[in-house]
């Protein structure tokens, strides 16, 4: 939610600058450790269920809201390592591409592998609600902060033809604090055990 916050912030601040304004870049110190794409990691699993019609659980159900969780926690790390290594001008070679577009399938696989289980099967009483919040919480999540990163793009390199602010910002009403506040309490009523929202160091 806040990298939802700051990109709209620096969306605002590029799109009120003049597209020929130009932006002195200062080199880095050569001895400043930079981060590098292989240390960039990407978590060896994410969500997966081959169950279809199938009544689950409490206890399952607790254990696939982690893991769909704690999954979608790395991949937004390693999305924002990433950014890093992209806004400092390093150049991704064709191993790092590689890995940035098995990351974004990661994403995508992992969203819609939840929503498929949560859609397609009994969930025990109290969750549906709840399950259905998360998955689009995170998807919209995933989708904003896309749309934000080509938005921030294409006001940088001067193009202003395609960028809608206000269609990024109407995205949002589906991820933000109160909707994350709503999660967190179903979270904590439920006792589930998860690293996302940075509950856990």
């Amino acid at each position: 939610m806040k990298k939802i916050c700051f990109s709209l912030f620096i969306l605002f601040i590029l799109s009120a600058c003049s597209s020929e304004e130009s932006i002195e870049k200062t080199s880095k110190d050569t001895n400043e450790e930079t981060l590098r794409i292989e240390e960039i990691e990407l978590p060896s699993s994410i969500f997966s269920s081959q169950k279809n019609n199938t009544l689950i659980n409490e206890e399952e159900m607790k254990q696939s809201i982690k893991v769909y969780l704690d999954s979608s926690e790395d991949l937004s790390n390693a999305s924002n390592q990433f950014e890093e290594i992209i806004d400092s001008d390093q150049k991704l070679n064709e191993e790092g591409l590689e890995k940035f577009e098995h990351m974004k399938k990661l994403i995508k696989e992992n969203d819609h592998n939840f929503s498929n289980y949560i859609s397609n099967n009994t969930l025990p009483e109290g969750y549906k609600k709840d399950s259905k919040r998360i998955s689009q919480y995170i998807m919209t999540s995933n989708q904003l902060l896309e749309e934000l990163d080509q938005a921030i793009n294409d006001i940088s390199e001067g193009d202003f033809s395609e960028v809608n602010i206000g269609s990024v910002i109407n995205g949002s009403t589906s991820a933000n604090g109160r909707e994350q506040k709503k999660i967190e309490d179903f979270l904590d009523e439920k006792n589930i055990d998860t690293k996302a929202f940075g509950r856990k160091d």
